[in-house]
């Protein structure tokens, strides 16, 4: 189909015509004029149009009539303004310019128009960045097409000069764009062209590419633009006005104007397309980030052609290093051959407060493996860790998502990625609500001593949405699968099913149901069973309900839901603690020591040194290395517990799990069998005889731990760093232990944290004479069984004043 107009007659140079053919356009229902090839032609057909205006006004020589903005690039929506420049480079009677506005003005078309000379454009460009980035687009209409040329060419020029100044100053704008309207991927009624991640950003992306300072990642980036591009032209068609906000009201027929079946639909294609755009906008001003950076410490102006220092890679975990502040790839890193490395690398970039590189991140899917099923022990442990990072897991969870990573790991996260919720109540689309409930738990860690079920059922709570059925019911269905799938053992896939039942039960009971009847109470105490699960059903409900939006949480709510707690855990007063609850008297090891541990023991009693074992820790297939099991014996004495850690935190291991016990193997006095399981943060782990040999040297004084860990630590460069709860330190009840007073410790896992409590124990002058140690992602739950020197239990005040100094020497995290 060709659009031709017609000229009509001869005082008119085809206004009636163009209007006409416009007409016939955009009410062609051929598939094929929709779309990226309609706004082509509608473009074609309004330069036909204005160049005839052109003519016919008798512009003199050295004029010439350029198209800018988004006509400029050659597209127009059914509703879009004209923005259109005339040039001249010498004198112009005004009564020419009028000739061609005023026929668009009679049309009903919208104009935005100026008459200016080239160095005129140009000074308008540099002081009004919007003017300057209309002009980046600027296009040939009429006239002398010289003019245009080197104009288009001296505003390139200047825009590129002027990018160190320019591009921050575009940023800015976009911010304030995004305070303004929000992001495009989780309003209910977006703004296509204002709101993060929609057209507006692409114009700035181009704007970017136009300075050669750094560049978009392209995959997808076109596509998601026709899409948002043709949405707004349905939008325009199905209202007839130029707006670009698509309201509830529209999305049916805008829906149905683009053959799609249905709003929701509608509104996931625009999730998706704004959420390929906002990631593309991190990328892009990350880059330009570091290009300005490394201009600015140069102090000389950036050459394309410099060759730059290689940066500085700094070590995060294995295969992982930090790198222009992002968290990218080792060189030594081998994706193919380690299907752990996505989370791996994921939970090491939130937890160090950075983003995760793109190219890495495009490396990580490319190349990685899926998961073996059930997962490896490290790969849970890694979600949990990126997952408990809080607020720094937002960027680095959506750069796996873009790339596919998510739905890979889970398979059920495609059901409600970009799923919208119609409820004004919910602030997200069910996918971000998942991981918004995630960073909010993040915060409430310390309430639980399993803080990765609390975690993990934050993150899956909501996955029967979307599906037929209560969401509840079906969700806990999933979780149950997809538990086995992570590795979890039964008593903990039938905590999650628990919770993710039950993550709506404690408000709507407490909101529905009489607080003050016992039988309130006494159905909660029955769904939960014990108080570790009342702890995690508590902990979720908060984090779901602050998740979702203001509206969902509220002083007067979560006063009704304490209210409920309480009296459930007063119900479960006497009750047994689930088994994951903490160790018995007996910890660690209950059966008692092994034949190396004795070994062990009677070395370590004989020579009076430390006597050590190192072997792998194999997963429960017996196939693959989890972990390193050191085995310490050593004579008993002050500061034990302190100076080992220490040891272990100068050689960069991380201990996941720990366990000491006294022994008294040959009648000489108490030796410390102290089982450890460690992992290097990167590397290998040391050698038996250089552990061996550090332990002796701070065992005999000549190495000082507590100086060598803190002059490390000053050493050490100075990341974002993460937002993290305060350390939680408390003496368990009486009923924990008959012959010990239990000190719990909750804090955020950090190299040397055990050196930190073992020094305050030892200060404090207790015994430690059990312990049980888990680091549950980057979250440490630790028990610690302590008596006074005559082996009793603390006094009730002086286990108060042994938790206070431990919580002083752990600060506020």
């Amino acid at each position: 189909m060709t659009v031709t107009t017609d000229p009509g007659d001869p005082g008119d140079p085809g206004d009636r015509g163009h209007l006409a053919a416009r007409a016939r356009l955009l009410a062609d229902p051929d598939p094929a004029r929709t779309g990226r090839e309609r706004r082509a032609a509608l473009a074609r057909l309004t330069d036909d149009w204005l160049t005839g205006l052109y003519r016919a006004a008798g512009a003199p020589a050295g004029t010439a009539l350029v198209a800018v903005g988004g006509y400029g690039r050659g597209a127009l929506s059914p509703r879009s303004d004209l923005d259109v420049l005339l040039l001249h480079d010498g004198p112009l009677a005004p009564e020419v310019a009028e000739r061609i506005w005023y026929p668009v003005w009679d049309s009903g078309v919208a104009l935005d128009h100026a008459v200016r000379t080239p160095d005129g454009a140009r000074k308008v460009a540099a002081a009004d960045l919007r003017a300057g980035l209309g002009l980046l687009d600027a296009r040939h209409l009429a006239g002398d097409a010289r003019l245009t040329a080197d104009l288009r060419t001296r505003v390139l020029a200047d825009w590129r000069a002027a990018a160190p100044d320019r591009l921050p100053e575009l940023r800015a704008l976009g911010r304030a764009r995004a305070e303004r309207h929000g992001e495009l991927s989780f309003l209910l009624e977006p703004d296509l062209k204002e709101a993060r991640g929609g057209l507006r950003d692409l114009v700035a992306l181009d704007a970017v590419a136009a300075s050669w300072l750094a560049d978009a990642p392209r995959d997808g980036l076109d596509a998601a633009a026709t899409t948002l591009a043709d949405v707004r032209d349905a939008l325009h068609l199905t209202t007839g006005r130029a707006t670009d906000r698509l309201t509830l009201q529209d999305q049916d027929q805008v829906a149905e104007r683009l053959g799609l079946p249905d709003a929701d639909t509608l509104l996931r294609q625009v999730y998706r397309a704004a959420r390929t755009v906002a990631y593309a906008s991190d990328v892009t001003w990350r880059a330009v980030d570091r290009v300005l950076a490394a201009r600015s410490r140069r102090g000389r102006p950036f050459r394309m052609t410099r060759r730059a220092a290689p940066a500085e890679r700094r070590p995060l975990a294995e295969g992982v290093v930090e790198q222009d502040g992002e968290a990218v790839l080792a060189r030594a890193a081998r994706p193919a051959a380690d299907p752990v490395l996505p989370l791996r690398a994921a939970a090491a970039a939130a937890q160090a407060g950075l983003p995760v590189g793109h190219a890495t991140v495009r490396r990580l899917a490319a190349e990685t493996g899926p998961l073996p099923v059930p997962w490896p022990d490290e790969a849970r442990d890694r979600l949990v860790g990126l997952l408990g990072a809080g607020e720094a897991c937002l960027p680095v969870w959506e750069a796996l998502d873009a790339e596919g990573l998510i739905g890979r790991l889970l398979p059920d996260w495609e059901q409600v990625r970009c799923r919208p919720q119609r409820n004004a109540v919910h602030r997200w689309t069910v996918d971000r609500h998942l991981i918004e409930t995630a960073v909010r738990a993040a915060a409430l860690t310390r309430r639980t001593g399993r803080p990765d079920l609390l975690l993990v059922a934050a993150l899956l709570h909501d996955l029967g949405k979307g599906r037929p059925g209560d969401h509840s019911e079906t969700g806990e269905l999933i979780v149950r699968e997809l538990a086995v799938r992570m590795g979890f053992d039964k008593p903990d896939t039938d905590t999650l099913a628990l919770l993710v039942r039950h993550h709506l039960t404690l408000v709507d009971t407490a909101t529905r149901r009489d607080p003050d009847d016992p039988a309130t109470a006494d159905l909660i105490a029955g769904i939960v069973g014990n108080r570790t699960h009342l702890e995690l059903l508590h902990a979720l409900t908060e984090a779901d309900a602050t998740a979702t939006g203001p509206a969902a949480w509220s002083a007067w709510r979560a006063s009704l839901v304490d209210q409920l707690v309480a009296r459930t855990a007063a119900r479960l007063t006497g009750s047994p603690p689930a088994a994951d609850d903490g160790p018995g008297d007996d910890a660690p090891g209950a059966d008692g020591p092994t034949v190396e541990q004795e070994r062990l023991a009677v070395e370590a009693a004989r020579t009076g040194g430390p006597a050590l074992a190192l072997r792998a820790e194999l997963a429960a297939d017996g196939t693959e290395s989890v972990g390193v099991e050191l085995t310490l014996a050593v004579p008993d004495r002050p500061g034990l517990l302190g100076t080992v850690a220490g040891v272990l935190a100068l050689h960069r291991l991380t201990v996941r799990k720990a366990g000491l016990r006294e022994l008294d193997p040959v009648g000489t006095g108490p030796v410390l069998l102290l089982g450890w399981t460690v992992a290097a943060e990167y590397g290998d782990v040391p050698e038996a005889a250089r552990l061996r040999a550090d332990l002796r040297r701070a065992l005999d004084g000549s190495l000082d731990v507590t100086r060598r860990l803190a002059e490390r630590d000053a050493a050490a460069p100075r990341r974002p760093g993460i937002r993290t709860p305060p350390p939680v330190v408390a003496v368990a009840p009486g009923t924990a232990s008959r012959s010990a007073t239990v000190l719990e410790v909750r804090a955020h896992d950090a190299p040397g944290l055990l050196h930190r409590i073992g020094r305050a124990l030892d200060t404090a002058g207790v015994r430690v004479r059990t312990a049980h140690v888990s680091t549950l992602g980057a979250e440490a739950v630790d028990a610690f069984y302590l008596t006074a020197e005559d082996g009793r239990p603390l006094a009730p005040e002086r286990a108060q004043q042994v938790a206070r100094a431990v919580q002083d020497a752990l600060g506020t995290g």
